[in-house]
């Protein structure tokens, strides 16, 4: 009998000990998840700053009054009279 005993304690140790290992890895697994995802947490605000700044970019750049500015100041164009305006209708 003594040996059953012995054989039964070890086996439980045995069991015992992989469990702990277990619970180490997953524990381990779970932090290098953990700092993945605030990785990508950081890029994912970093590129939603650079969203809208692109955002507030395209807003400036295609107010009329800018293409207007632009259009005066570097090609020099300017606002024709109002009578030498034609206005063409399209065929429908």
């Amino acid at each position: 009998m003594p040996s059953f005993n012995s054989a039964l304690i070890v086996g439980l140790l045995v069991i015992f000990l992989l469990s702990a290992l277990a619970v180490i890895s997953s524990k381990y697994q779970s932090r290098l998840l953990f700092i993945a995802i605030q990785a990508e947490e950081a890029s994912l605000d970093k590129y939603e700053v650079e969203w809208g700044q692109l955002q507030l970019e395209l807003t400036t750049l295609t107010e009329e009054n800018r293409v207007e500015q632009v259009a005066t100041r570097k090609l020099k164009l300017i606002m024709p009279a109002r009578e030498k305006i034609i206005f063409l209708k399209p065929n429908q």
